[in-house]
């Protein structure tokens, strides 16, 4: 039996264009150009080809509830304490200012270093961690 070798994360959104270039700009990654200019969909690709491809298609209805998937974007990765926090801090300026929301901090506790809760352009939760 064959093993999978890709990994695709689908959004269910109202405008998939917007959505895909935020996405492109939280994570370094590139919209193709067939994703370009089709209402319907887009999507956005690691240039390195390691990462998932992110998928973004128009669905009619709006989100409702919380998420029962997210996304956790790695930016303090290795990273402790005081170090972490402001690691995570600053990322999270440079996505609010890219529309992101921030929704909660979420400091250390014993059993976990700080994270924080934050919603994209479409209010998608996700966690920088």
């Amino acid at each position: 039996m064959a093993s999978i070798k890709q990994l695709q994360v689908t959004f269910d959104c109202a405008h998939p264009e917007p959505l895909a270039r935020f996405w492109c700009e939280v994570l370094g990654y590139e919209l193709p150009p067939s994703a370009e200019g089709d209402p319907a969909w887009s999507a956005c690709v690691d240039p390195s080809g390691t990462g998932p491809r992110l998928y973004f298609q128009r669905v009619p209805e709006g989100k409702i509830v919380k998420n029962r998937l997210h996304v956790d974007v790695r930016a303090g990765l290795g990273l402790v304490g005081a170090e972490r926090l402001a690691t995570l801090e600053a990322e999270s300026a440079r996505l609010v200012a890219l529309g992101a929301v921030q929704i909660r901090l979420m400091v250390a506790d014993d059993d976990n270093e700080s994270c924080i809760v934050m919603q994209d352009i479409e209010g998608n939760e996700f966690c920088l961690d």
